[in-house]
């Protein structure tokens, strides 16, 4: 009872002290995401700013004249990491840090990753204008190449190793050379890696990239957990040979195999209990003529959940039957394991408790639910106390030109960022 009457009345405080503190400018916010859509935005409308492009450096000067305007003091970590300062009152504590990315996916939309970043650098911006010296220094986090493999937190938790720096994206540019591109050194990351309870929370603020809040009308969701994902390349190889004159029983068909088996991943998913997710989402067939027989085939798999331990169940039944279908068509089937690997994590209680407080304390609803998307949040976890909130998709589509949150919806975001931050500033 005691404990209930302490809760009630931290509620009632938090709720009364809530119309002195700050808002957000909504309408700045919402010009800040569309200006940022301008790096790399296409004839027809559409942004794409994959990590390493022309537009996502360029983005980046955009970026830190914002985040210097805001009072932070502005530098680029080893690993291409953007990250702004703010001295707080009491030096001997640790700092509360938040963010996200704003690079995208090929072809992709304005607001996932955008929406965290932007409102991260709104929120201090806010403090600066009402004079708010937190206690906690603030540390404002811009991370590199989030979508090709969560890079700049996985450097800051030390979970970056030296092949992921191999890995290509669609510019063509490895993680590497990327990292020079955007002012770091890859060969100075050791430097970079923060060491566990070096922070005192991080926050991150992200669209839910999935229908569940906009269907039920819900404005927040205070994220619980981040499901891991892992990633394989699949070659499956067969044998090229002329279309017409190569009888049906005679043929070794990569691309029959890759047909077979992608119908399997889907069918040996599902066959558990549970939330996991496997998906085939890039396929590649060789030579590539309408008169050959495929003789190599090459496709991503990639599967997700809150366990581990379920990851690695789902992905041993997936091999074992993507083995059976290359003995069944005479064809040979290899799995490559790739360092894209995102561990599940799960997020602190205490601070989905200070979130759900802030939610409270502003009026707004919220449910508790999991992400099924991997964020740099999850990264972060590993190294310090983490909380994640959600807005509302749009019919819950993301990385698309279609996706969509409102400005009322971002800035409901931003103000329970700004709330929580002051919560976990009083702690």
């Amino acid at each position: 009872m005691k404990t209930t009457l302490s809760f009630l009345a931290f509620f009632l405080i938090v709720s009364i002290t809530y119309a002195q503190t700050p808002k957000v400018n909504q309408d700045r916010l919402e010009k800040s995401i569309f200006e940022l859509a301008e790096f790399g935005k296409k004839e027809n409308g559409e942004t794409s700013r994959v990590a390493f492009s022309q537009a996502d450096i360029e983005s980046r000067t955009y970026l830190i004249a914002l985040m210097k305007d805001a009072g932070l003091e502005v530098t680029i970590d080893y690993a291409g990491n953007i990250i702004g300062r703010k001295a707080g009152s009491d030096p001997s504590k640790k700092p509360i840090a938040f963010g996200s990315h704003t690079d995208t996916v090929p072809d992709g939309g304005n607001y996932d990753g955008c929406v965290g970043s932007m409102a991260a650098i709104e929120v201090v911006k806010t403090l600066q204008e009402n004079n708010v010296t937190t206690q906690h220094p603030l540390e404002l986090i811009i991370f590199s190449n989030e979508e090709g493999g969560v890079m700049g937190s996985r450097a800051l938790a030390g979970e970056l190793p030296a092949d992921a720096l191999t890995i290509v994206n669609s510019t063509g540019i490895s993680m590497g050379d990327g990292i020079k591109v955007l002012g770091g050194d890859p060969s100075k990351l050791q430097e970079v890696i923060r060491k566990k309870g070096s922070l005192a929370a991080f926050l991150e603020l992200h669209i839910e990239q999935g229908g569940i809040l906009d269907q039920e009308q819900i404005d927040i969701g205070v994220v619980e957990g981040i499901v891991g994902l892992n990633w394989w390349d699949v070659t499956i190889e067969g044998f090229a040979n002329h279309a017409g004159t190569t009888p049906m029983n005679a043929r070794q068909d990569a691309l029959l195999t890759a047909a077979k088996f992608i119908i399997a991943v889907n069918e040996t998913t599902n066959s558990f209990e549970g939330k996991q997710v496997g998906t085939v989402g890039r396929i590649k067939a060789e030579p590539g003529a309408p008169n050959v027989i495929p003789g190599n085939v090459t496709l991503s798999l990639e599967i997700r959940d809150l366990s581990a331990k379920k990851i690695k169940e789902v992905y041993a039944a997936i091999e074992k039957r993507g083995l059976e279908i290359a003995q069944e068509t005479n064809t040979k089937i290899t799995f490559t394991a790739l360092s894209t690997t995102g561990k599940p994590a799960l997020t602190d209680t205490r601070i989905q408790q200070q979130i759900a407080i802030a939610t409270k304390a502003l009026g707004l609803s919220h449910i508790q639910m999991q992400s099924g998307a991997g964020h740099d949040a999850q990264d972060m976890a590993l190294i310090a106390p983490t909380g994640m909130i959600f807005v509302p998709s749009k019919n819950g589509i993301s990385h698309s030109p279609k996706e969509y949150t409102s400005a009322e919806d971002i800035a409901n975001g931003a103000n329970v960022l700004l709330q929580t931050i002051l919560l976990l500033d009083k702690e």
